[in-house]
């Protein structure tokens, strides 16, 4: 395609039969051929979002005369690293954060303390039931209620449950840790998606060159996957910071008991699942809130209110302006696009649903102007066999404007008869 002498390349009309006959067919082969190989196209369309991500680092190393190949090599393996260092590293913390808190909830129903032997429930519940009578509370009796709760809890043999809570997590940590080998297929197709980046630009190139000033339609890819990384890592940031500081703040003033020891870790494990749509915001509370269940069960209440807000302020403020700025798109666009990818190829489709969604803008501005259909007006209306078609009545004319008035005549001299 060469470009014409305004700048503009010349623009691709699509015939009439091929919008009435090629694009529905095109759209059933696309839905039969998706159904099929859901799984390929899938991994395949992994594959070219991590080529297209990590590309520019390629392309980086390449300016200091490093070979590509050296380079796609040096680029996959810190990424392979880096990936498999966050998970061992999140899971180990996961299991022994879960053996803790699984030993506290234990001895906090079964240890009995002091003289009276009585667990670290039961004297709870005690407190409970003076805080509420010295409040003028005494119609709430809950004390009765709250012993025979501890009871039945004690009865069901705490220790075991607990014990199948940490068997379950270390089955999910080496379920883990057995996906990892599953993504060499995955990388392998990186590598050659990045090995052969290049060549793929040049002939986008050749065939849709970019007008003076505007990006190729490669790197205008790139760029928009770019932006949503930004927006996402600026929205992790955001987030995991404020719980981690709301969470110090709680143990600095004695809400939530020798947590601060665990405010940088938990604000961490926010901030790393604030990248998964619908389940991360839960996710991310779900540690905290155990902990403050087993540590001090009251204070449960204030972490609970604690992410409530947070949830209520990321949904409603920050992700509408920094989402919103870094993908350029409708909320409601965002919202089906998620729900879509969700409904496809459930959780991995809803995580890969706005990168794509990025992608197909950027491709959507790219040929916009540089495609068009063919027009269906002025088509010669058909006539049908043996159907005489009465033509339509001819536009009534307009009357003639009135003439200009005449002179009026010159009078003639009158002549009296003789008589």
């Amino acid at each position: 395609m060469s470009v014409s002498a305004t700048g503009r390349p010349p623009r691709i009309v699509v015939p009439r039969w091929v919008q009435l006959v090629g694009l529905p067919l095109l759209v059933l082969f696309g839905w039969v051929f998706l159904s099929a190989a859901a799984h390929v196209v899938f991994l395949f369309l992994v594959a070219g979002l991590l080529g297209l991500l990590l590309d520019p680092l390629v392309r980086g190393l390449q300016r200091v005369h490093l070979p590509r190949g050296l380079a796609v090599a040096i680029v996959l393996l810190s990424f392979a690293a880096a990936l498999g260092l966050v998970i061992v590293a999140v899971a180990t913390a996961v299991v022994g954060e879960t053996k803790t808190a699984t030993s506290r909830f234990n001895d906090y129903f079964t240890h009995a303390r002091g003289a009276a032997g009585q667990t670290a429930a039961n004297h709870d519940v005690d407190r409970l039931q003076v805080w509420l009578n010295t409040h003028h509370l005494k119609s709430i009796k809950f004390q009765k209620r709250g012993h025979k709760l501890v009871q039945q809890i004690q009865d069901r043999d705490v220790g075991k449950n607990t014990k199948k809570i940490v068997t379950f997590v270390e089955g999910a940590a080496i379920s883990i840790g057995k996906t990892l080998f599953s993504v060499v297929l995955l990388i392998v197709i990186s590598i050659y998606m990045l090995l052969d980046m290049q060549r793929l630009g040049r002939a986008m190139d050749r065939r849709f060159p970019p007008r003076p000033g505007e990006q190729s339609l490669l790197r205008s890819m790139e760029h928009s996957l770019a932006s949503y990384v930004r927006g996402q890592a600026a929205l992790s940031l955001i987030i995991g910071t404020s719980a981690g500081i709301g969470l110090w703040a709680f143990a600095a003033t004695g809400l939530l008991p020798h947590a601060q020891q665990y405010a940088l870790l938990f604000g961490a494990w926010v901030a790393l699942t604030e990248v998964i749509p619908y389940l991360g915001p839960w996710l991310g509370a779900a540690p905290p809130f155990v902990y403050a269940l087993v540590t001090h069960p009251l204070s449960a209440l204030w972490v609970a209110l604690l992410f409530l807000g947070i949830q209520q302020v990321e949904g409603h403020v920050v992700v509408p302006k920094v989402m919103g700025n870094a993908l350029r798109l409708h909320p409601l666009l965002v919202i089906f696009g998620l729900l879509a990818g969700a409904e496809l190829y459930g959780l991995p489709g809803a995580l890969t649903a706005l990168p794509l969604l990025a992608i197909v803008r950027a491709i959507w501005e790219f040929f916009a102007d540089r495609i068009s259909l063919e027009p269906w007006q002025g088509l010669p209306i058909p006539v049908e066999a043996g159907i005489e078609t009465v033509p339509p009545p001819a536009p009534p004319r307009r009357p003639a404007p009135p003439a200009a008035a005449s002179a009026p005549a010159e009078e003639q001299p009158r002549t009296l008869e003789k008589p």
